[in-house]
């Protein structure tokens, strides 16, 4: 991928939305579709994203977020 991009595992965010309230940048929203879990988990959606890792180190899910930085060309 050449963008800056950040990966939700749906079936690890338990939506609880403190990646969302982290990111500077407004990229992370909260869906409506619910994982098997039973959460409406957590959606990145934007060009905006810097990938400053801010959602990353504020989640409490291990693994639920993964954020991909752009290789300089």
């Amino acid at each position: 991928m050449t963008k800056n991009h950040v990966k939700i595992e749906n079936s690890e965010c338990k939506g609880c939305g403190v990646c969302v309230d982290a990111c500077p940048k407004g990229c992370l929203t909260i869906g409506k579709e619910i994982n098997e879990q039973g959460y409406a988990y957590v959606k990145f959606d934007s060009e905006n994203c810097t990938a400053c890792g801010m959602c990353f180190y504020v989640c409490p899910e291990p693994g639920a977020i993964t954020v991909y930085k752009a290789e300089k060309k």
